[in-house]
């Protein structure tokens, strides 16, 4: 008897919240090329906290919208070298958090990446797409649902300046 599949499918892009960083929306490029998801943030500071070392950043979690800043801090768990798309190796600061598509959760390792001229503000890899189990159909987007900018400004109502 064959097992049945919780698979996914989703788009080339999603809308995506990462609820433990209190970013309740924000576009994520599905990037099968790169290994490890990447958040790409700004204000990048290490600190101490009980002991552990932590981080904290700021983004900008929507595409051309720079008015919108949400700070945030997570536990560090890794230092790694990443080579981007242009050849360079920079070390970055990972993170776990957990990311919600649609009604799945999961927990993934971020990168923090200082790159906040890309037009999307997150990429996820493929470690995130096999942990989260998700399948990608290239030719389609948002798969999962679309936002539209009454819901975006709803969203982050509190953070607009």
């Amino acid at each position: 008897m064959k097992k049945s599949s919780k698979k996914k499918l989703i788009g080339w892009e999603e809308w995506c919240a990462l609820p433990d960083l209190d970013i309740p929306a924000i576009k994520a490029k599905v990037d099968t090329g790169a290994k490890t998801s990447a958040l790409y943030a700004f204000a990048i500071e290490p600190f101490l906290k009980d002991g552990q070392e932590y981080v904290s950043f700021q983004i900008h979690p929507i595409q051309r919208n720079k008015k919108i800043v949400i700070k945030c801090s997570a536990p560090l768990i890794d230092y790694r070298y990443i080579t981007s798309s242009t050849g360079q190796k920079e070390k970055r600061y990972v993170i776990q958090t957990f990311i919600e598509l649609n009604s799945k959760k999961c927990s993934i390792e971020l990168t923090l990446a200082k790159r906040d001229t890309m037009t999307f503000r997150m990429l996820l890899g493929r470690e995130a797409l096999r942990t989260c189990e998700l399948i990608v159909d290239p030719s389609k987007s948002c798969l999962l649902g679309k936002l539209d900018k009454q819901q975006i400004k709803s969203l982050y109502l509190p953070s607009i300046t």
